[in-house]
């Protein structure tokens, strides 16, 4: 069931916010074709984000293909989340204020942005029985994660109990999805997995190089044929990043089964692997919130690009960390990124 999304030949690549691998084979063109990055400024947004004034131009890379070269290069793009201790966005960074390192040998960042590109979004919906008296927040959490889409986003939407459904295709009409959410009852069991899975398979006809789900559940899985490892394999395949909104009954709750009990740690390693993040709520009233300030952390992401010094084309999966430069004058910062990727077979 593994999928390999770590090849692709491409004359004009925008910077996504995953870490992905491009990596283009012969080429024989009539024409050059160039690759260009390019650093605007920070993006607009309603989350508040605390802004560092930039003093350099935008850093970025070109280079000219000539036809009958063959180009043997592989290029990762890690996407990155900065936030300052009271959790509030930082952006306005620049490339010096960051280290890349993969399998703890340090990497020279060749690309640089922070653009706000179009998103391909999956929202995956629990509508179990438990779900029931949650489940008229959790609509008001994605009315307002919608209402911080782009133009040119596209999502899906996957509804689970028993088993999962996709019940509405990739689209750009958000209404949509929130006129099918409107019907949405609760009933039966929890196939938390198999609706990952579904969704991640759907994504696969994404149109935007950038790629998220965002999963609403109460809990853990009681009901799904593919296990753990099976998801958590594929997830670190993907170019994908998966945030979480975990509605979890108190610690206290002697009623919590073994399987919400391990709900909040499921949703955390998902996230945690594609360098999103899982937010557990046991205040409803918090959702809409919380979706909110999802929909603007994909708006404030930086984007590193390297070609790795190992240059092995051997399949195994090599691990990613940043650090930071602590800028003068602000707190401690903390950076959010994916952990990791496969490299290219090939």
């Amino acid at each position: 069931m593994r999928t390999r999304t770590l090849s692709r030949i491409s004359f004009g690549v925008r910077p996504g916010r995953r870490a992905y691998v491009l990596w283009a084979g012969l080429i024989c063109a009539v024409a050059p074709a160039i690759l260009a990055a390019q650093t605007p400024g920070p993006p607009a947004n309603s989350g508040e984000p605390v802004a560092v004034e930039s003093r350099k131009p935008a850093a970025g890379v070109v280079a000219s293909r000539p036809s009958n070269i063959r180009v043997d290069k592989t290029l990762v793009l890690i996407n990155v989340t900065v936030t300052d201790p009271l959790n509030r966005f930082v952006t306005g960074l620049e490339k010096e204020h960051f280290r890349l390192f993969e399998d703890k040998i340090e990497q020279t960042i060749t690309q640089f942005s922070s653009e706000d590109a179009p998103i391909s979004i999956g929202l995956v919906f629990d509508t179990s029985g438990s779900m029931g008296s949650k489940l008229q927040k959790s609509r008001q959490a994605a009315a307002e994660f919608f209402k911080t889409a782009n133009p040119s986003d596209e999502f899906f939407l996957v509804q689970f109990n028993d088993r999962p459904e996709l019940t509405v295709p990739f689209t750009t009409d958000t209404d949509r999805l929130q006129s099918t959410l409107t019907f949405t009852q609760s009933k039966g069991r929890t196939a938390l997995l198999d609706s990952v899975y579904l969704a991640m398979h759907e994504m696969k006809k994404a149109h935007n190089p950038r790629k998220a789900l965002l999963i609403i559940s109460d809990g853990g899985d009681n009901s799904s044929r593919y296990t753990e490892t099976e998801i958590k394999n594929a997830v670190r395949e993907a170019d994908v990043q998966i945030f979480a909104i975990g509605i979890f009954e108190s610690f206290g709750n002697r009623g919590r089964t073994p399987e919400e009990a391990a709900g909040p740690g499921l949703l955390n390693e998902l996230a945690e692997q594609t360098g999103g993040r899982e937010y557990a709520v046991e205040n409803v009233a918090e959702l809409p919130d919380i979706a909110a300030k999802i929909g603007v952390e994909l708006r404030n992401e930086y984007i590193l690009g390297y070609t790795p010094k190992n240059r092995e084309r051997d399949g195994k999966y090599r691990r990613v960390q940043v650090k930071l430069n602590q800028p003068r004058g602000l707190p401690p910062l903390r950076a959010y990124f994916r952990l990791g990727y496969y490299a290219p077979t090939q």
